[in-house]
């Protein structure tokens, strides 16, 4: 008995030190990926006027670039990527179903339905676009929880009402287009694609901090991850509420798609990518959480420098996550990896 427990002592231990190390790989490469946004753009700037320009300097020819153009987009890029994939991994782990992605059931569908139904029919921009995906993304998420809400919560049931309901969206959707005039339409089409053109500071103030909080509030509470997956009596036999704990971490999930989705538009694929990825990365349910959200960060991040300095032409990111993400969805069906 005492071999085993320390057996079992050992292989978590080995287990904590492997999931850490990676994480740090993680950070590191999205520091690295932050310091491509920071350095390359259309002049390259040497990093030293680049870190000079961050630390207050007035650098000719640098400053501006750096701190007005090029730092707002990082930051949005890395606030988005990290809100997109831990909500989605949190979505797909709750509902241990890997198609549980946010993409796929409907919550970014409905903050870009009201999003571009402000910009078209209300010529509404800013503060007001950003409040209209918000609004969006959580009316759809209740819609979605109480149509498939039968004597608890099953997470099949959850995926294709939420699949039903994204489709009646991007109909929704279809028709705001066809009906706005020619100018709303293309901003809205814009807004459609997933784009960081717009992460400068007057979009990033009132997002941001936003956006930290909920990260940080939701990784706490995903500490309670593990329990949950033990069952509902096993987590009730260790202190855990877990219903209550399911709505919050949901709570958390819906609301850093929809602040997110209000920064950026709704970037493809990022947090149906995050999940499955971090899930092949880390031994440990406890790492998860911080995994999908850097993995997301990363993901975003490098998809924009694709996007907008490997390409003949610069495009949206978006663009860029849903070239990518579409056959990673294919390659799972196939595969038949769709449970968590």
């Amino acid at each position: 008995m005492n071999a085993t427990a320390a057996a079992l002592g050992t292989s978590r231990r080995r287990a904590m030190r492997r999931d850490g190390l990676l994480l740090g790989v993680l950070g590191v490469l999205v520091l690295l990926l932050a310091i491509v946004g920071l350095v390359f753009g259309t002049k390259t700037l040497p990093l030293g006027d680049v870190i000079r320009a961050l630390a207050g300097e007035t650098v000719p020819g640098a400053s501006f670039a750096v701190v007005e153009l090029r730092l707002p987009r990082v930051l949005g890029a890395l606030l988005a990527g990290a809100a997109f994939g831990l909500g989605g991994a949190l979505f797909q782990t709750l509902l241990r179903n890997v198609l549980a992605s946010p993409d796929v059931i409907g919550i970014s569908a409905g903050s870009s339905a009201a999003a571009i139904t402000a910009i078209a029919f209300f010529g509404a921009s800013g503060l007001f676009v950003a409040g209209a995906a918000i609004a969006g993304g959580l009316l759809t998420a209740l819609l979605i929880w109480a149509l498939a809400w039968q004597r608890g919560l099953s997470g099949l049931r959850f995926v294709l009402v939420g699949i039903a309901v994204a489709a009646a969206l991007q109909a929704v959707i279809s028709y705001v287009l066809t009906r706005a005039d020619v100018k709303a339409a293309e901003e809205a089409t814009v807004w459609m694609a997933g784009s960081l053109n717009r992460s400068l500071w007057d979009q990033l103030a009132p997002t941001a901090p936003a956006l930290v909080l909920l990260l940080l509030g939701a990784l706490v509470a995903a500490r309670r991850l593990p329990a949950l997956r033990l069952g509902d009596d096993s987590a009730s036999a260790l202190g855990v509420r877990p219903q209550r704990i399911r709505v919050l971490l949901i709570l958390c999930a819906v609301l850093l798609i929809a602040v997110a989705t209000s920064l950026t538009g709704p970037i493809a694929f990022v947090a149906f990518l995050a999940g499955p990825l971090s899930l092949r990365l880390v031994r440990r349910d406890a790492a998860l959480p911080l995994a999908a959200a850097l993995v997301g960060a990363i993901v975003v991040l490098a998809a924009d420098a694709v996007a907008q300095h490997l390409l003949p032409i610069a495009l949206p990111v978006g663009v860029v996550t849903g070239a990518v993400g579409a056959p990673f969805l294919l390659w799972l069906l196939m595969r038949g990896h769709t449970r968590a």
